[in-house]
């Protein structure tokens, strides 16, 4: 068994910016040589998260709804009383939203579905660089 790791860069606008990930983690996987195995995804951040979901414009529209009415950027957050920073709201979506996602791969693909994207969401109030994790196990 190997294990294989990697990293991502991205920019980002914050704001609940979306990327799609999926064509990079396969390149991740073909780099890695490995046809069969996890890649587990991670974002070590607490404003970021991971998830998949249909990259299309409408879901994306709904997901970011949603988090607008579970954890609205205008409620009263204890962090920002502590901190000042404003983005109480960002750490509360990324800790629903999660920092990992593993997903299997074989004959050196990704198993996703068909409708079935990678995405990253950076909820911070502000633009960021950010590093995601990859690590790659399998033979």
């Amino acid at each position: 068994m190997a294990v294989k790791t990697d990293t991502i860069r991205l920019r980002t606008r914050g704001h609940a910016d979306m990327h799609d990930l999926t064509e990079a983690v396969q390149d991740a996987v073909r780099r890695s040589g490995l046809q069969a195995g996890i890649v587990t995804l991670f974002c070590p951040s607490s404003t970021s998260g991971l998830t998949t979901i249909e990259y299309e414009a409408g879901a994306l529209a709904d997901l970011r709804r949603l988090f607008d009415e579970i954890a609205p950027a205008d409620r009263p957050y204890q962090h920002n009383l502590r901190w000042g920073d404003g983005n109480g709201h960002s750490h509360v979506r990324a800790a629903l939203l999660g920092p990992s996602l593993t997903v299997p791969f074989t004959a050196g693909r990704l198993t996703l579905g068909t409708w079935q994207q990678i995405v990253y969401v950076d909820f911070d109030n502000r633009p960021r660089q950010r590093e995601l994790v990859v690590q790659i196990v399998g033979e």
